[in-house]
């Protein structure tokens, strides 16, 4: 595997850990800052709309840069708000910083993909894409509680330049990968939205998401009196790199396989946890790891796929993971985690069968 892309998946380590870190911090900035804990809350509504518009808005903005240009540009302002956020004494001021560190992180992550791509034969696509998944997996398992412990240490501001800190090394090491196709117009990618098998994938991309981050996000409260919070979170975290590191060398093979047999075990697997919740400790580990093998097959088909929009494929990727990251915790507010998990997949595999009997995409 190349050692940039190494050094990608380091970066969206990084950027990965700003977004999961404030789930730990927002009782103190509301404090240091004089705002409601509902005001302080909408640093996180902040990033996540930023990353919903950011990855098709920063890729055509993008789309005429060389790769490394545009990786390093996306890296510097996410540097910069950063510095700038663990700087400033006003609450407005800090919730535009999170929401252009937010559209930052999705170009970044949107050319990232597609770099990858790029960097490896396309037989090697998966492996690519899974150690830069891999990033966000592992920010997921310390993003929580490192914010919190540098919080408790030293200040949350602290937590801000540690992941200013930690971008810094990515920067380096940013590839420029030869761009194997002629970028065609930005309306011809954007038509290739139109396909139905490419929409059809970018769906199933955001259900599995959802019912992922659906748990994930209530992750704390359905392990509370079960078992310690950290340790239900860094199982589900670990499985989750467990995960999407095994399917990036099956689903440069057999993606279909990968997303029938482990869709159906991730389905019977929320249902068990919807119908038993004491069996959470036990089913953190391979939940996080199925759900994310089977996210990870998904994306690297939505690029195999969208071949015909090579500058934009990875934002549609990223877009369609962020949709069901934003989408997830919603409905599971309004229904319950574990049964909006489990209607989800079910809704995506349903799809995953109709998508292999009509394009045999398998």
């Amino acid at each position: 595997m190349p050692v940039p892309v190494f050094f990608l998946a380091l970066a969206v380590f990084a950027m990965g850990t700003s977004e999961f870190m404030l789930a730990g911090l927002v009782p103190e900035i509301a404090d240091a800052l004089g705002v409601s804990l509902a005001q302080a809350g909408l640093l996180t509504s902040a990033f996540a709309v930023g990353l919903v518009v950011g990855a098709p808005l920063m890729a055509a903005v993008a789309r005429s840069w060389r790769r490394r240009t545009a990786l390093l540009c996306f890296l510097a302002v996410f540097v910069v708000t950063h510095v700038v956020g663990g700087l400033t004494g006003s609450f407005a001021v800090l919730l535009v910083t999170r929401l252009l560190a937010a559209v930052a992180y999705a170009g970044f992550l949107a050319v990232a993909l597609t770099a990858a791509a790029e960097l490896v034969p396309p037989e090697r696509t998966g492996r690519a894409l899974a150690v830069l998944l891999g990033g966000t997996t592992i920010a997921c398992v310390v993003g929580i509680p490192g914010g919190a412990l540098l919080s408790a240490a030293f200040g949350w501001r602290a937590a801000f330049w540690a992941v200013a800190l930690l971008c810094m090394p990515a920067v380096a090491r940013i590839p420029d990968p030869p761009v194997t196709a002629k970028p065609s117009g930005l309306r011809k990618e954007l038509a290739e939205l139109r396909r139905p098998r490419l929409a059809g994938t970018l769906l199933l991309g955001a259900l599995v998401n959802a019912a992922t981050f659906g748990v994930f996000t209530y992750l704390a409260p359905l392990a509370a009196g079960l078992a310690p919070v950290p340790l239900v979170l860094a199982l589900f975290g670990v499985g989750c790199f467990a995960g999407v590191t095994a399917a990036g060398r099956l689903a440069d093979r057999w993606p279909g396989r990968v997303v029938a047999f482990g869709g159906l075990l991730l389905l019977a697997g929320w249902v068990v946890l919807a119908l038993v919740p004491a069996v959470l400790p036990l089913l953190a580990f391979p939940q996080g790891a199925l759900s994310f093998a089977v996210g990870g097959t998904v994306i690297t088909r939505i690029l195999r796929l969208a071949t015909g929009a090579p500058t934009m494929a990875g934002s549609y990727a990223t877009a369609a993971l962020n949709v069901g990251a934003a989408a997830g915790p919603v409905l599971g507010a309004m229904v319950a985690p574990v049964w909006a998990a489990v209607a989800l997949v079910a809704v995506a595999l349903v799809l995953a069968v109709g998508l292999r009997l009509r394009w045999r995409w398998c």
